[in-house]
């Protein structure tokens, strides 16, 4: 799969953080969601037609993943949910002005390690001006040597992994793919380490 088509596809960490996010519907209504990377838009439309406030966001480099969110939106009549084009890790008009989060959401978006501290100091960021926001993300263990705990550390942030079995997505045809290899998917909720060290 090319870079460009990557979010082109609905991606076995998606369908996990869809049902996260329906697990926890009855908390949604209102709240204010962004979805980084958002490809086909999944974890958002759920949120969306949940009740929530929702952002859609993929980079503005991917004309094409912009246009999916927005065709992922009319499918789903869904037409008034902006999309906006924000890239990992740049500084833009788009994320300077954006509205206040209190969740972000991200399928997938720990793919490839050159993109991890780019991803993380946007999400840093989103955190350091919404600091009760929360970053609700799913990723496929593709490696043993893939980590991004130095990267937490280095950003002050903290994470907490969330069983799939706790929200019943450890069932083989939510996480499972016909594409070659592991699917082993995890989850996790990253949010602000407190000023106290933790």
């Amino acid at each position: 799969v090319l870079d460009s088509q990557y979010g082109m596809y609905v991606w076995p960490c998606a369908v996990v953080l869809g049902q996260y996010l329906w697990a926890h519907r009855r908390s949604l209504p209102g709240k204010r969601v962004l979805e980084i990377g958002a490809g086909v838009s999944l974890p958002g439309v759920v949120a969306a037609k949940c009740g929530a406030q929702v952002i859609l966001s993929d980079s503005e480099e991917l004309p094409r993943c912009l246009q999916s969110c927005r065709s992922s939106c009319l499918m789903n009549r869904l037409p008034h949910v902006p999309v906006l084009g924000l890239t990992w890790g740049r500084m833009s008009a788009e994320l300077l002005s954006l509205a206040p989060v209190d969740i972000i959401l991200g399928s997938d978006v720990f793919f490839d390690p050159k993109d991890f501290e780019d991803i993380l100091t946007t999400i840093y960021f989103l955190l350091e001006k919404n600091p009760h926001a929360q970053f609700w993300t799913t990723y496929q263990v593709r490696s043993a040597d893939w980590s991004i705990e130095a990267l937490l550390h280095k950003w002050k942030l903290k994470n907490i992994h969330i069983p799939l079995h706790s929200f019943g997505a450890d069932k083989e045809h939510l996480a499972s793919s016909s594409l070659p290899g592991r699917h082993t998917i995890e989850m996790m909720i990253i949010s602000l380490a407190q000023s106290d060290g933790t």
